[in-house]
């Protein structure tokens, strides 16, 4: 995934299912916290 302003950029695997830790690193290189990023998700 990527934006350009302002420039972000992150891998996100193409998985059926990801760990934990993976979605929380993910999560965490959008510089999003938990709670944004299930808001973003209803």
């Amino acid at each position: 995934m990527r934006s350009d302003e302002p420039f972000a950029q992150v891998v996100v695997p193409d998985h059926k299912t990801l760990d934990r830790g993976t979605l929380r690193a993910i999560i965490r290189q959008a510089n999003l916290t938990v709670e944004e990023f299930l808001r973003l998700l209803e």
